[in-house]
């Protein structure tokens, strides 16, 4: 990284992202909790927002979050390019896709080469090269494992084969000064961490209260967790609702309590719901998580407003990606095109300069990391690497140009090949697709690059995606959305436009490939 690029310009001053005056700069929190349903917001079935989507919210209870949405500019169409926990942080981070950002399968000891890339310049960088204080606080699973275990070196930090928790030394942070995090460890009440130092912490406590309680020692600062009197930027990412959702071991029982009587036809009210399922008694257990994130996001923004932080502070709460919970027949909570994996929850609040609203814009991963820096007033700074578009303007409303997305990508890999060990070498590109205003569109291939299905919904119509139209009966439709698809393609520069993946399948209905 070329370092001279970042020198702060002002101490802790830099040009507002509209207008010329100099003014502070905006601290920034960002919180996404993982596998956090769009659908589980309550307040999509409010009248003023019921509208912004054609599918009704799960009968979930998240005041904290009704009330931050009616505060905020809240993204109906936010979608996660490549849902799975792993490859969203390495996109969120760097602002790349998968493949130039190092990780393009869920990290885990088999998948070597699957990691955040040492030398990509990542939002915490460039942030505090400006002045920043960066935290991060939680699940990072953005690393391979290794076997440097502080407290018992050349180890890895379990005896689990194949290891997935991973501790990430300082030298791999990225401009994250403050940090109380780990690799992946689903626990929810028995977690762990690695603090600055490289201690290991086992607070026997719900992780989303534990993980709070860090984030306001954080903005309290009591104990020199960051710069006085620098803008600080605080990743805080729950791990629940993730899985395991399956008894009271995995939530609050206080959160439990809300919907244990409550029978399937009234926890799933989505016309696309299997509740013969083996995972259908996981709705409560889910449910139950929600609330909890809820409350502790309630109880973060009740400390920064009384600490008189909220008016000068940009907050975001999204997810990695949804959870399909029962949907169309699958067991897999994400890593697919479907609503309840793709679109993903994006609210941010920023007091004075985001004016409150719902808007339908087509936010993607790669956007989030030029778009924060944008409205931390660090445009300049964005750095060349960055793929996605800087969507500032659009939040802001300042009547600036920007280059509004029409469709999203959608990434889905699976291991490459594996050698005598195990080891994964590569990725098999199974899926590639596009979510434009009305359609949302799947390409599926199989090892041998062969078509293996199409799918194709009109999301104005079908908004549960029971119907896939038939690419071959409708050719033009096709042949439209496949246009789309290979433009989105080429601007990732994805593997599928490098090998021409699109050109070599059977796609003769109207299609005319480039």
């Amino acid at each position: 990284m070329d370092t001279k690029k970042y020198l702060v310009p002002l101490s802790g001053l830099a040009l507002a992202a509209c207008g010329g005056t100099v003014q502070e700069k905006p601290n920034i929190i960002y919180v996404f909790p993982d596998q956090f349903r769009n659908q589980s917001l309550g307040f999509w079935n409010e009248e003023e927002y019921a509208g912004a989507v054609k599918w009704t919210a799960d009968p979930v209870k998240t005041p904290n979050l009704n009330a931050f949405a009616d505060e905020a500019a809240v993204l109906s169409r936010a979608v996660s390019t490549c849902p799975l926990s792993s490859p969203y942080r390495g996109i969120f981070l760097t602002g790349m896709y998968p493949e130039r950002s190092g990780v393009t399968l869920n990290c885990m000891a088999l998948r070597p080469e699957s990691t955040l890339n040492p030398d990509a310049v990542c939002i915490s960088d460039v942030l505090a090269a400006n002045g920043y204080s960066c935290g991060y606080i939680g699940k990072l699973h953005a690393e391979v494992p290794m076997k440097n275990d502080p407290a018992n070196p050349g180890h890895y930090v379990s005896d689990r084969d194949p290891e997935w928790d991973a501790y990430t030394p300082p030298e791999r942070r990225h401009g994250f000064s403050y940090w109380y995090s780990y690799g992946t460890y689903d626990v929810h009440k028995d977690p762990h961490y690695w603090d600055t130092d490289g201690v290991r912490h086992d607070p026997h406590e719900y992780s989303v209260k534990h993980e709070t309680d860090k984030a306001i020692a954080f903005l309290r600062n009591r104990d020199g967790e960051r710069k006085d009197g620098a803008p600080f930027f605080l990743a805080l990412a729950y791990n629940p609702p993730h899985s395991p959702y399956e008894s009271l071991d995995d939530c609050m029982e206080e959160d439990y309590e809300l919907y244990r009587a409550m029978d399937y036809s009234e926890l799933y009210v989505r016309a696309n719901a299997d509740t013969t399922l083996s995972k259908a008694p996981a709705a409560r257990y889910y449910f139950a998580n929600v609330t909890g994130v809820d409350r502790e996001f309630g109880r973060l923004l009740e400390e920064l407003e009384r600490l008189g932080l909220d008016k000068n502070t940009i907050v975001v709460f999204t997810s990695d990606h949804g959870e399909t919970m029962c949907s169309h027949g699958t067991l897999d909570p994400k890593n697919s095109i479907y609503t309840e994996s793709f679109n993903v929850p994006f609210m941010i609040r920023y007091p004075e300069k985001i004016r409150h609203r719902i808007d339908s814009t087509l936010l993607s991963t790669t956007d989030i990391m030029p778009t924060l820096l944008a409205l931390a007033g660090l445009e300049k700074e964005i750095p060349e690497t960055a793929e996605g578009r800087n969507l500032a303007p659009v939040l802001l409303g300042n009547g600036e140009s920007c280059d509004i997305p029409s469709a999203a990508l959608y990434i889905r890999n699976l291991d490459g090949e594996k050698d005598a060990d195990g080891m994964v070498h590569g990725i098999f590109p199974e899926a590639r697709g596009v979510k434009t205003d009305r359609y949302t569109m799947e390409i599926c291939i199989d090892r041998d690059n062969e078509l293996k299905r199409v799918l194709i919904f009109d999301d104005w119509n079908d908004p549960y995606q029971l119907h896939n139209i038939s690419w071959k009966e409708n050719p033009d439709l096709f042949a439209s959305l496949c246009e789309v698809l290979e433009d989105k393609l080429e601007e990732a520069d994805d593997i599928w436009f490098r090998e021409g993946i699109m050109d070599n399948l059977s796609l003769n209905h109207g299609v005319h490939n480039k």
